[in-house]
């Protein structure tokens, strides 16, 4: 039996994809893939999806000019440091020391300079730091046509499988009575 490998802009499609599952997690869409495959399935037949992707944004903390100061400083440490080794690998300074210094004094003054602009023109429209995510809400396993109906059989025997089976057609329900209702 040889494996074929596909080609790069092939990777990721299916032929035919068929849905065999929902999940509520990705842990639970691995579980599945994780059991067809100890079951001998040819899971390289499948693909995780997430869908009903939503952008999750996170508030680390409150910005405020110590806080925009203190980040521009230490990004101008760094940044003065990798100038100063790099000048060490290409230049021979009278004194190490004074060079690193030098460097680090000039990095801290740009990062600090550029911080402070950057929080200056943003007015104060936006005061706070955070980081954002896209997340899936659901993950589908997908799976090439031909064996779609082997896999299904097969995900019905994984433990649990009629309670996850309820759960679907329950929110599925909801989901359909919620359109309904704001029409």
């Amino acid at each position: 039996m040889s494996f074929q490998r596909p080609q790069p802009g092939s990777m990721f499609e299916l032929e035919f994809p068929q849905s065999v599952g929902i999940f509520n997690s990705y842990a639970e869409a691995l579980k599945a893939v994780d059991y067809l495959a100890d079951e001998k399935f040819p899971v390289q037949n499948l693909a995780i999806v997430g869908t009903d992707l939503k952008s999750v944004e996170r508030v680390l903390g409150r910005r405020s000019w110590r806080t925009v100061l203190s980040q521009g400083a230490s990004s101008g440490v760094s940044t003065g440091l990798l100038v100063g080794l790099v000048m060490l690998i290409f230049t021979r300074p009278a004194s190490v020391l004074v060079l690193l210094l030098t460097c680090l004094a000039i990095g801290i003054a740009i990062g600090l300079a550029f911080a402070a602009v950057g929080y200056a023109m943003s007015r104060g429209k936006r005061d706070f730091t955070s980081v954002t995510q896209t997340v899936a809400t659901r993950y589908e396993v997908l799976c090439e046509h031909k064996v779609a109906v082997q896999a299904r059989e097969m995900l019905h025997q994984l433990p649990g499988a009629r309670a996850r089976a309820e759960a679907y057609v329950k929110s599925k329900a909801a989901m359909t009575a919620k359109r309904w209702a704001a029409n």
